[in-house]
């Protein structure tokens, strides 16, 4: 169970009902959970709406204007998501790497904390540049000049940002224990 108590679009001043509106236009109706509160890091933002539309807003962009392929965001978030053992992160994003052509095996292999087989050179760049920022939040040069080569000056400033993001999100779902989904199996054991 959540630490922070749920949210309803009612419950809400004129300030988190402006942030309800826009992270379910910009996300769907989906995000809405059984109960009538918001699911994932919504929730805590609802709590805090000045912060929380920067952020929905930040999320968006980086997702929906960036310069770089989804296919490499997607495997940018599951990592930072894995690495940090974000249980609704992994949930939200996996199928969403899938749709977008991140493989089952490299997928797994990422949820078990594994390098996974990336077959695609800009895969590899990108997921070693995920991975380094995730575990002590720099890049060496070799794995900047990787990822430069195929992301450039702007794709590069985006996938940090992404990777600085999704760690928010990760730390905003872990330390207010945002569950699951009923019936969903969480990924990591040691979560």
């Amino acid at each position: 169970m959540s630490r922070l108590p749920p949210l309803r679009r009612d419950d809400l001043d004129e300030t988190g009902g402006a942030l309800w509106d826009l992270i379910v236009s910009t996300r769907s109706s989906a995000v809405i959970d059984e109960d009538g509160g918001l699911r994932g890091p919504f929730n805590p933002w609802l709590h805090a709406p000045e912060l929380g539309r920067r952020a929905a807003e930040l999320g968006w962009q980086l997702r929906a204007g960036s310069s770089v392929e989804r296919r490499l965001l997607e495997l940018a978030i599951i990592t930072t998501g894995a690495r940090w053992k974000s249980e609704f992160e992994w949930w939200a994003h996996v199928p969403m790497a899938r749709q977008h052509g991140v493989t089952d095996d490299v997928i797994d292999a990422i949820g078990r904390g594994e390098d996974p087989p990336l077959s695609k050179d800009d895969e590899r760049a990108v997921y070693t540049a995920a991975k380094q920022l995730s575990e002590d939040g720099r890049l060496d040069a070799e794995t900047y000049a990787a990822a430069h080569g195929f992301l450039g000056d702007r794709g590069m400033v985006e996938l940090v940002s992404l990777v600085g993001y999704y760690a928010l999100v990760s730390f905003t779902l872990n330390a207010f224990e945002i569950g699951l989904p009923p019936g969903t199996t969480p990924a990591f054991s040691s979560a």
